[in-house]
C-alpha cells in the first residue's frame, strides 16, 4: 500500500494509492477505527496498523469504496511535510561513497567503525515535483544524494536488531540535498544539509509489507538525464536494522521519525572537477520499487 499526502480541490488529503493511478481518501475508511480523522500522515501512522492497512487492500480491490480521483488530478506533497523532528540521517554509508569522498570533507574518517550520525532539518520538506530553491548569496557548491528513507511505525527504545524490522512503517525516496561549501565552512553538517527546500521526500510512503527486501533495491540518481549514481541498498555498511538497534540503544524513537540510510557513489562532489548543481538542472532521484523524484533546481 502506498500512502500520499496530496492537494485536491484546494484541500490537503492523506490517501492511498490504488491501480490505474487510482487515488482513495484516507478518511473514507474512517470506520476502521476510532476518534479523530487524520489530517496529516503524522497523525495517520499510529492508526494504520497491519490489521487495518490489510483491511483497507481488502476493501480497494473489492470495490467497497470509490476513488476520490485520479493521480493526475492531485498535487503531491512530501508524505511528511512538516516532521516533528528534524531528520535523521547516516554518512558515509555505502562503502564506495566513502572511497570517493576521501579527503574531500572536514572529517578524517574513510570507512566508519561506527555509523555516523547528523540532523538534517526540514520544515518543511518539500514534494517529489517540487523545485529545490537555491540561496546563491549562501551556497554555489549544491549537491544532490539520493538516499532511503525509513519512516518509523511504533514508539521504541532500547530495539533488538531482531526486532527492528516491526518498527517501521515504510519506506520512501530522499534526497539529501547538500550545500558543500557551507558543510565545509562550518565542518559540523547541519546548515549545509538544512537549507529551505534541500530535503525533497516522497512520492508516498510505501508500507512496509509491499518491500519484500528494502536491502535489495537499486538506488539511482540523474541530473538532466545523465545517470550519475546507480547502486544498490546491500551495499550498506550499516544495514536498517543496526541503524534502529543503535539509534533506539538510548534514544526513543517515535512514529513518524525519518531516518535517511545514506547515499551511494556518484555524487557531484565526487567527480574531478566536481559536477554541482546550476540553475534549470533536473534532478531524478529513484528507488526500485519505491517511485521516484523529479526536482528542478532554481538559484536566485
Amino acid at each position: 500500500m502506498k500512502i500520499l499526502y496530496f492537494t485536491h480541490s484546494n484541500e490537503k488529503k492523506v490517501g492511498i494509492l490504488g491501480i490505474n493511478k487510482a487515488v482513495y481518501a484516507l478518511n473514507d475508511f474512517s470506520k476502521l477505527w476510532k476518534g479523530d480523522l487524520p489530517t496529516t500522515l503524522n497523525d495517520a501512522i499510529p492508526l494504520l496498523t497491519d490489521e487495518v492497512v490489510q483491511q483497507i487492500k481488502e476493501a480497494i480491490s473489492g470495490d467497497e469504496i470509490a476513488p476520490l480521483c485520479t493521480l493526475d488530478d492531485v498535487q503531491l506533497h512530501a508524505p511528511i511535510e512538516y516532521p516533528r523532528r528534524n531528520i535523521i540521517c547516516l554518512g558515509k554509508n555505502y562503502r564506495d561513497h566513502c572511497e570517493e569522498m576521501e579527503g574531500k570533507t572536514s572529517d578524517m574518517i574513510d570507512i566508519p567503525t561506527f555509523p555516523i550520525y547528523f540532523s538534517k532539518s526540514a520544515f518543511p520538506a518539500i514534494g517529489a515535483y517540487d523545485e529545490i530553491v537555491v540561496n546563491a548569496s549562501v551556497t554555489t557548491q549544491v549537491d544532490y544524494e539520493v538516499e532511503l528513507a525509513l519512516v518509523i511505525g511504533k514508539e521504541g527504545r532500547g530495539i533488538s536488531k531482531s526486532d527492528a524490522m516491526s518498527y517501521i512503517f515504510g519506506y520512501m525516496v530522499a534526497n539529501d540535498v547538500s550545500a558543500r561549501d557551507v558543510q565545509m565552512r562550518h565542518i559540523q553538517w547541519l546548515l549545509g544539509k538544512s537549507q529551505d527546500s534541500f530535503c525533497p521526500l516522497g512520492p508516498w510512503v510505501t508500507h512496509r509489507s509491499e518491500v519484500a527486501n528494502p536491502q535489495a533495491l537499486r538506488i539511482y540518481a540523474e541530473v538532466n538525464g545523465e545517470r550519475r549514481q546507480d547502486g544498490c541498498t546491500d551495499q550498506l555498511i550499516f544495514n536498517i536494522p543496526t541503524i534502529i538497534s543503535d539509534l533506539s540503544a538510548g534514544m526513543t524513537l517515535y512514529p513518524g521519525d525519518i531516518i535517511l540510510t545514506g547515499t551511494p557513489s556518484g555524487v557531484g562532489m565526487g567527480f574531478e572537477p566536481p559536477k554541482y548543481l546550476q540553475d534549470g538542472d533536473e534532478v531524478m532521484c529513484g528507488i526500485e520499487g519505491l517511485g521516484h523524484l523529479v526536482n528542478r533546481v532554481c538559484i536566485r
